[in-house]
């Protein structure tokens, strides 16, 4: 048994858009002609691969079992185009990335603008995320890198380790927050007031609240619980709220007077961030030229 490309793209179109013919427009075919490739493509699996209903297309077991794979065999076929078209000096293809809210607007928007200078032809997409997001983007390979905070190793994702760097994360409030008119601010004072944060199980969650167990103290007033950063922002800048963030995701609003670092003396936390990839595999060209670029950008000194 043999696995036509062709037919795994038929196949991964369907389960993607839900539907023969959306799957059809997609890929420029007609009904009948895709309907013909993919049960060519049971025929030569002996097995049924959808359940067809009226309302769109389900996947049986053996359509859940192909699914991984024919991602995967989509991806490196795209791969192995990416790296001849870079042998014949075209250095066409995607960069898919990943990044945690920080890196996403400061770190890699400066890799990414010094890449497409070298290599004008790449396209660039990025998710931006909490780490579970963020792996679960590289085990479906819908991206190739993930920049985020150390998390351990597993089967399948593996830190970069020469690309890594730290940032420091503070209280933050607007810049005309009542607690500022204080002489001095201790991280007790900020206990009663309303704090808006990303979720419980997320790295920013337990990094304040290991902040504030250091300090002696139990969770602040939580009250809004987002992982979207531009929720955060305008919960602090419109709402007055308090909440927890590193450095490099608020320097433009800091820059423009909105909102910028509590003045507490004795609250600074560093947190180290580096570059994830899948275990096995080779990283895409567009997406190594992206990493060599955070290397020389995180490099120490």
């Amino acid at each position: 048994m043999s696995l036509n490309l062709q037919q795994l793209r038929a196949f991964t179109t369907i389960v993607a858009t839900g539907s023969l013919g959306r799957a059809a427009a997609e890929l420029h075919l007609t009904q009948p002609a895709l309907s013909r490739t993919i049960k060519r493509l049971e025929s030569d699996l002996g097995a049924p691969l959808f359940e067809r209903h009226s309302k769109g297309m389900e996947l049986t077991a053996f359509g859940q079992a192909l699914l991984p794979h024919a991602m995967l065999l989509e991806r490196e076929a795209d791969h192995a185009r990416e790296e001849i078209d870079a042998l014949r000096g075209l250095a066409k293809g995607t960069i898919k990335v990943g990044a945690v809210g920080a890196i996403a607007s400061h770190v890699l928007p400066l890799a990414v603008e010094r890449v497409l200078t070298r290599w004008p032809n790449l396209r660039v997409e990025i998710i931006e995320g909490v780490w579970d997001r963020l792996a679960q983007g590289l085990m479906r390979h819908e991206i190739d890198l993930a920049l985020s905070t150390v998390a351990p190793d597993t089967d399948d994702i593996v830190a970069i380790n020469d690309c890594h760097w730290e940032d420091d994360s503070y209280v933050v409030a607007r810049c005309d927050h009542p607690l500022r008119r204080r002489k001095t601010i201790t991280l007790a004072d900020t206990l009663d007031e309303r704090w808006a944060i990303p979720p419980r199980g997320t790295a920013p969650y337990a990094h304040m609240q290991g902040v504030f167990a250091a300090h002696g103290l139990g969770l602040p007033n939580i009250v809004v619980e987002t992982r979207s950063v531009p929720v955060l922002k305008s919960m602090v800048a419109r709402c007055g709220f308090l909440t927890w963030m590193p450095e490099p995701m608020y320097d433009v609003e800091a820059a423009a007077r909105v909102m910028d670092t509590l003045p507490i003396a004795t609250v600074r936390a560093t947190r180290t961030l580096t570059a994830f990839r899948r275990r096995q595999g080779i990283l895409p060209s567009p997406a190594a030229k992206l990493l060599d670029e955070l290397r020389l950008l995180t490099a120490p000194g």
